[in-house]
């Protein structure tokens, strides 16, 4: 079975069709959190991972918008979650509040947190991966560092897809992976993307420029 992994979208509508262009044929496709915030498109990302009932967790950025708040943000992030809130219809941030923190799919072979199993806002970089993160789940997949990589373990994978919409491990293009549950085997794949017309239309919001401007140095 192959699946699609995908996170940390942040209202890139851009990169996100750069993603879903790219894609091969799968068997399914899962979101690891963080469909809003930062980009001028929240909506539109919110609109094409519910047109496709893609099964999705909770990202910070998520419940930031959904609840209001932004606590302990950046000014940059903050930004992007006041813009997201005034995009967003009810119907939209109604989704966003329901996305659970922790899900597992198809058939418990796959379990999606944003962070860590422990802590949805905790930053869990590869090379803190370790086999005691799973709990009987083939594939655990989380998101939240915007940092690409994965390990294999004898109990089973843990991963991190990068980022969709605003990569920050040195390389700008939209980052996105593929898992085949039956071999278990990681394909971590890039996209490029037209990060000059993002950045024009962070320009014709009233988001902070720097929030295109980096899109240029994946960072």
């Amino acid at each position: 079975m192959q699946v699609a992994v995908i996170s940390d979208i942040h209202a890139n509508k851009v990169a996100l069709d750069a993603v879903l262009d790219d894609l091969p044929p799968v068997d399914a496709l899962v979101c690891a959190g963080d469909v809003v915030g930062y980009n001028p498109w929240p909506a539109e990302c919110v609109a094409a991972i519910r047109e496709r009932d893609v099964p999705t967790v909770m990202g910070n950025h998520d419940r930031a918008v959904s609840s209001g708040t932004s606590f302990r943000f950046n000014s940059m992030a903050a930004a992007g979650v006041e813009y997201a809130r005034e995009e967003l219809d009810d119907d939209a941030l109604e989704w966003l509040s329901d996305l659970p923190d922790e899900r597992t799919v198809l058939d418990g072979r796959i379990k999606l947190v944003h962070g860590h199993p422990e802590d949805p806002d905790r930053y869990t970089y590869p090379e803190e991966f370790s086999p005691a993160m799973l709990d009987g789940e083939d594939v655990l997949v989380t998101g939240h560092t915007h940092v690409q990589g994965h390990e294999i373990f004898a109990d089973g994978v843990v991963m991190n897809p990068g980022s969709v919409g605003q990569p920050r491990d040195g390389d700008p293009r939209a980052a996105y992976a593929l898992v085949d549950l039956d071999d278990p085997a990681v394909e971590e794949r890039r996209i490029a993307y037209d990060v000059d017309a993002v950045a024009e239309a962070v320009r014709e919001t009233d988001l902070p420029e720097r929030i295109g401007e980096r899109l240029y140095e994946g960072r």
